[in-house]
């Protein structure tokens, strides 16, 4: 049975639910949730986070179309939706906008990482499914940025399960060009360079969490299915950053260069 199926919708729940998903439409902030709301394990932090997207996917239209995640780990699980009318995808042109909502220091904070696009549905089933099937499951992988803001006012002040009943500090997912790499480079590291005009570069060694990008889609699929959750094609899932949270300015255009594996330049602008 998933979690969503032995947990009931309780008033509590659909409570926490309807204050989280009204901050994420608005692009604001507020306290902690009420003791009597925060969830106190993994299991009513989902429950949460997936009573959200309901809301999202029956009142506005706005379905699940992506998904992060990290290789699950003895301590926490992460994992949290990305939702289709918060993906922007890079235009025809080289140089693309993103909107998004700016942080309490009027910055947009992004973290490098690369996405990786569904082709073929990876429907619930018994069965595991192994890492084969799941690669063959794969379309393209883009170069991304995951597009960051927590709707807690103070987000230092939030455990695990409350940042994860909010989406782990999820607002949105920009998906640039396909890599430009030829097959067979490795994915688990990159020199991260980004240049923004009128300033010095930054340079940072870009490093996965996991190691390798694919261990915690791995991880997702399987849990997914447990779940009773598909992932389908046109859905994008992101495994972790490469170099942590980024803070970059709004209106400037700024290129960003993964290494070998491609570049691509944008600007950043408020909703």
């Amino acid at each position: 049975m998933s979690v969503v199926e032995n947990h009931q919708q309780t008033p509590q729940i659909l409570q926490a639910a309807t204050e989280l998903a009204h901050r994420r439409s608005f692009g604001i902030t507020g306290p902690l949730l009420d003791e009597t709301l925060r969830p106190q394990n993994f299991e009513q932090a989902f429950v949460i986070q997936q009573a959200i997207a309901e809301q999202f996917k029956t009142e506005q239209n706005n379905p699940i179309q992506g998904w992060k995640c990290l290789i699950q780990t003895a301590e926490k699980k992460v994992v949290a939706p990305i939702y289709r009318k918060d993906i922007y995808q890079q235009g025809m042109n080289s140089e693309s906008s993103c909107p998004l909502y700016a942080s309490d220091k009027g910055l947009a904070r992004v973290e490098p990482e690369l996405a990786f696009a569904i082709a073929e549905p990876l429907l619930p089933r018994q069965q595991a499914y192994s890492e084969a099937e799941i690669d063959a499951a794969l379309g393209n992988t883009h170069l991304a940025l995951e597009l960051i803001k927590s709707r807690y006012e103070n987000p230092s002040e939030a455990n695990h399960f409350d940042a994860l009943a909010d989406g782990l500090v999820n607002q949105g997912l920009w998906i640039g060009p396909v890599l430009a790499a030829p097959k067979g480079t490795s994915l688990d590291n990159f020199e991260l360079k980004v240049e923004i005009a009128g300033a010095g570069p930054l340079i940072k060694q870009g490093v996965h969490p996991n190691g390798s990008p694919k261990a915690g889609l791995y991880w997702l699929v399987n849990f997914l299915s447990s779940q009773g959750i598909a992932l389908m094609p046109e859905q994008f899932v992101i495994t972790g950053s490469y170099a942590g949270v980024i803070d970059l300015p709004f209106d400037t255009p700024c290129q960003l260069q993964y290494g070998e594996l491609g570049q691509f330049s944008l600007s950043f602008t408020r909703k």
